[in-house]
């Protein structure tokens, strides 16, 4: 019976594939990194909401921009852009850790035969 430890070893056992053991590093790499860029944005929409939003405003409101506070606009627009910005921050590390991986997708290499 093969020990299943990552979510890419049930993806892979799911899809009737057998992860290899010179591959289960490669997997076990790929997750961690995965894992780590997904806790490092958690961490930024966290400071974001609750830091920018709630726990600095009256510090932040010191400051005026566009002509209101600025504690009161990170909590009302600034949050939005940044969580927008970090969704294509996202994306475009996801697009670099699959190609670092060999785990991207190019819809040129797929052959309709």
């Amino acid at each position: 019976m093969t020990a299943v430890s990552s979510f890419g070893d049930w993806l892979a056992i799911a899809e009737g594939n057998h992860v290899a053991e010179n591959n289960h590093e490669h997997h076990r790499a790929y997750w961690r990194a995965n894992f780590r860029l997904i806790v490092g944005l958690l961490v930024v929409w966290a400071s974001v909401s609750f830091g920018a939003g709630i726990l600095f405003v009256e510090k932040l409101n010191e400051f005026q921009f566009f002509g209101v506070p600025f504690g009161f606009w990170m909590a009302h627009q600034g949050s939005i852009y940044v969580f927008v910005v970090m969704i294509f921050f996202y994306a475009r590390r996801m697009d670099v850790l699959d190609h670092r991986h060999k785990l991207d997708t190019d819809d040129d290499e797929v052959d309709d035969a």
